[in-house]
């Protein structure tokens, strides 16, 4: 299974990120695939990007709701929203082990061998703070003299951004170059932080800082894919602990919002006691023995 979770990781990178004529063009998609929304965390601005990225949509849509309501427009476009809770309510964060191009990112570069460390559990809640304050509540309030916001993530720390978008675009166009400040670097800082972090831990920028890993989490009790414990054939050997990407301990908290189902835990259960469905119908699970008959 895990090498199925690879090829659908690659698929999707692939899919989201397929107009490979940019070293022609020498900039970004704008062709009608554009209005799609991409499951994971992929960069707008990225060159090779076939979608938009759903965080930084939902930024400049709250960025814009200000400057829509004082002029007297009271609709406003909610698709990047459905389409985000409508991938959370089917899946939650299964995006983010696979189809987020960043998540495979970081995996690939825990791989590298190195000593590993563990992230400490406390840092799971900022990213929470990171979806209300730097998603919603800036972009929305705090705006310039025209009363528009600023996507304020994706502008100040997204990682996936600098290395999707910022990077390419500076080889692809170096008169871009002169127009480099404080705010490029900054960005730099945090995307060299979470590829050094992420070859010593795993995957810390999902853990900690990734607002739509947060938003996907929220839908962990009720999205139709999930991951299921069958309490009757859990020994609490806590072999599951040991194998999370995400730091997880699920047969102490099955509905847990890291959760990213990629099925490491049922891989390593001995017991059988840790199934994928689909709407409560089994897809990993062994069909259950048929009792014998004793004939006296």
């Amino acid at each position: 299974m895990d090498r199925i979770r690879r090829w659908v990781q690659a698929l999707f990178f692939l899919i989201t990120n397929g107009y490979w004529n940019f070293p022609l063009t020498r900039g970004i998609y704008q062709g009608p695939l554009k209005v799609i929304c991409s499951p994971g965390l992929n960069c707008y601005s990225c060159p090779a990007a076939t979608s938009y990225c759903p965080l930084g949509a939902l930024q400049q849509l709250i960025a814009g709701v200000r400057l829509s309501l004082e002029n007297g427009q009271f609709f406003v476009g909610f698709y990047v929203v459905g389409a985000m809770g409508a991938i959370g309510s089917f899946v939650g964060r299964m995006v983010c082990g696979w189809a987020c191009p960043f998540g495979l990112f970081q995996e690939l570069l825990h791989k590298i061998p190195s000593p590993k460390f563990a992230v400490w559990r406390p840092l799971r809640y900022l990213k929470y703070a990171l979806l209300l304050f730097m998603v919603i509540l800036l972009p929305l309030f705090v705006v310039d003299e025209s009363g528009f916001g600023h996507t304020w993530f994706c502008k100040y720390l997204c990682p996936a951004g600098t290395l999707e978008a910022g990077l390419p675009m500076l080889l692809l166009q170096p008169a871009l170059r002169a127009n480099l400040g404080l705010l490029f670097l900054n960005k730099l800082f945090f995307l060299f932080l979470f590829v050094a972090w992420s070859v010593v831990a795993s995957r810390p920028f999902c853990r900690t800082a990734c607002p739509l890993g947060a938003f996907y989490g929220l839908f962990s009790k009720i999205k139709l894919v999930k991951l299921r414990l069958d309490p009757e054939k859990c020994t609490h050997c806590q072999a599951c602990h040991a194998v999370c990407p995400m730091g997880v301990r699920f047969n102490e908290s099955p509905d847990d919002m890291d959760c990213i189902s990629c099925l490491a835990c049922s891989k390593a259960c001995t017991f059988n006691a840790i199934n994928l469905e689909v709407g409560g119908v089994s897809l990993t699970g062994q069909a259950p023995q048929r009792l014998r008959r004793i004939h006296p």
